[in-house]
């Protein structure tokens, strides 16, 4: 068991103890627990009855329920709440702006207990009644459940190719030849079919294969003699595998990992990508784009929006790449709420090949995640100052500040606290229920801000989770511009935001772009390679990449921001 896998029974466990109106202080033991070990690094598997007692927020019971998790795979409290609770009682903590107090009184005091019952009470007007819910509340639920209706059947680009390399590994084995193509090939954020091209010359042995895995399970109806059509065990998303013999699998391979409106681009030749792919087997993609008069696009970019304009004036070897990368700038670490202490978390950064290591610890607005008092962010510089005298020069540590966007634009602390920092991330972490109109326009109160460097997650959204607050993408970006505030690609996969599609506008404005990880744990910056498909995708040179600057440039860079 992993720590997330531990953590998520005990928060569930917590929930469905608060749904059903267990002991608050059971509750409240569990709620604690959940919360204090999803912030240690530690492995929760490795450990000893006594060893958990010495954790933050962990007492005897608890311990003990760790335990039984780590060794049966399960917690035996969990299983006798998930008997008493309908399927769609659970689904409901799926619905942003209700928790299981709200949860309980709709299933207990009014007997709903699926979504679709849910959605009809609000489209009548019931659940507005309900003391303590109104309007607001009921609209809320609505929209929830519209974004949810829409996530469905999707995974995130993590998870998605989680799921693309353990197929792989299995695939590999029987065919002489595989690729994963479609929306994972393309970078997609979020995936609802994973695709397979097999190389194989005998398609109903390839099917035999395939249905003979049991976690495969073929839909039948959908499936063509030579496409295989189902889902894995436990995944709502689909899968394709295209069988394929081996002259035609570069052609196969190119025309699965394209959008339909970039196949149907014409070339000079006056064929599409499409029929050029289909009247000559290609012996590679580049062929089918050479023999089309077109120039060659990578993948991830094959969209059929802006990349043949991009083209024009770009190659391929002008994307940004992971090696591109020289330092690393939104990061948290033990002074707020990451896992890892200050000292851990550059000293892996510089192990990762970088030069340079930007904090960006909370601050002391976000309370809920520890966020630096005044006199914490002097602890914290201090220790920077040592840390950078140890690393001579070679490597830096910058100081900067994830300072909350407030309710008006401004950003937490004071002028001359800010002062005092290399740079400010601005980030909205709270009230992301405002119209555009008033969005918007916090968001450009705080580009103005002289102090801001970085902007943030601009849309705080997290992707099959929580649609982005709504803003005016084109006045916020025009307000960097104006301002010369860089804007972050968020690279957690929960995020990538700045969403892709509105990076070439970010360029054409002269936008620097910086890749973040966001990283609370050292593992967290790999989380970059995400960022880096995204800015790829969206079309991002390695000229406007803010964090490709070497150290040097990035210190002038600062320090002229800093004189201005």
């Amino acid at each position: 068991m992993t720590n997330t896998e531990i953590i998520d029974i005990l928060e569930l466990t917590a929930k469905l103890m608060e749904l059903h109106d267990v002991d608050a202080f059971k509750t409240r033991s569990f709620q604690a627990a959940a919360f204090n070990l999803d912030k240690i690094s530690e492995d929760l598997s490795k450990m000893s009855f006594p060893e958990l007692l010495k954790l933050p927020g962990v007492g005897k019971s608890v311990a003990g329920k760790v335990l039984q998790i780590i060794e049966t795979g399960r917690l035996q409290d969990l299983d006798d709440l998930l008997a008493q609770t309908p399927e769609g009682v659970l689904e409901m903590f799926r619905i942003k702006g209700i928790g299981a107090k709200k949860i309980r009184i709709i299933w207990r005091d009014f007997g709903i207990d699926t979504i679709r019952d849910l959605r009809l009470a609000c489209e009548s007007g019931e659940i507005a009644k309900i003391k303590g819910f109104g309007e607001k509340t009921q609209q809320a639920i609505l929209e929830s459940l519209a974004f949810l209706e829409n996530q469905s059947g999707k995974l995130r680009m993590d998870k998605a190719e989680a799921l693309s390399n353990m197929l792989l590994d299995v695939f590999e084995k029987e065919f002489s030849r595989v690729e994963v193509a479609g929306q994972i090939r393309r970078k997609s954020e979020e995936v609802d079919t994973v695709q397979y091209i097999v190389c194989t010359s005998d398609p109903i042995a390839a099917f035999e294969f395939l249905n003979s895995l049991s976690y495969l399970e073929q839909n039948e109806i959908d499936s063509s003699p030579f496409i295989w059509r189902g889902q894995a065990s436990g995944y709502d998303v689909q899968l394709e595998i295209i069988t394929t013999p081996s002259d035609r699998f570069e052609s196969q391979l190119f025309t699965h990992s394209a959008a339909e409106k970039h196949l149907t681009t014409t070339g000079t030749s006056g064929r599409t990508l499409l029929q050029t792919s289909r009247a000559f087997p290609a012996e590679a993609e580049e062929a089918v784009y050479e023999r089309a008069g077109l120039p060659f696009i990578v993948p991830e970019m094959r969209e059929g929006g802006f990349e043949f304009d991009w083209a024009q004036t770009h190659s391929p070897d002008d994307l940004v790449t992971w090696d591109a990368l020289r330092g690393i700038l939104h990061n948290h670490s033990t002074y707020s709420d990451g896992k890892h202490s200050l000292e851990q978390m550059a000293t892996y950064c510089r192990e990762l090949g970088f030069s340079y290591f930007g904090i960006a610890d909370h601050s002391q607005s976000a309370t809920y995640a520890k966020g630096l008092e005044p006199y914490r962010v002097q602890q914290q510089h201090e220790e920077i100052d040592r840390l950078n005298a140890q690393f001579g020069g070679s490597f830096k540590i910058l100081k900067g500040i994830e300072s909350d966007i407030l309710g008006d634009g401004s950003l937490d602390y004071s002028d001359d606290l800010l002062a005092t920092f290399d740079y400010v991330v601005a980030s909205v972490h709270s009230n992301l229920s405002m119209t555009s109109e008033k969005a918007t326009a916090r968001l450009i109160n705080a580009i103005q801000n002289p102090y801001t460097t970085i902007l943030g997650h601009p849309t705080g959204r997290l992707l099959l989770a929580r649609a982005g607050y709504p803003i005016d993408y084109k006045a916020v970006i025009d307000a960097c511009a104006q301002h010369g505030v860089v804007i972050e690609i968020n690279a957690s996969p929960w995020r990538l935001d700045l969403d892709w599609r509105w990076i070439q506008y970010a360029v054409n404005q002269g936008v620097m772009l910086s890749i973040n990880p966001d990283a609370h744990e050292m593992p967290g910056f790999h989380d970059m390679h995400y960022g880096v498909a995204v800015a790829r995708k969206g079309g991002l040179t390695k000229s406007m990449t803010f964090n490709a600057l070497s150290l040097n440039e990035i210190e002038a860079h600062l320090q002229k921001r800093r004189r201005q």
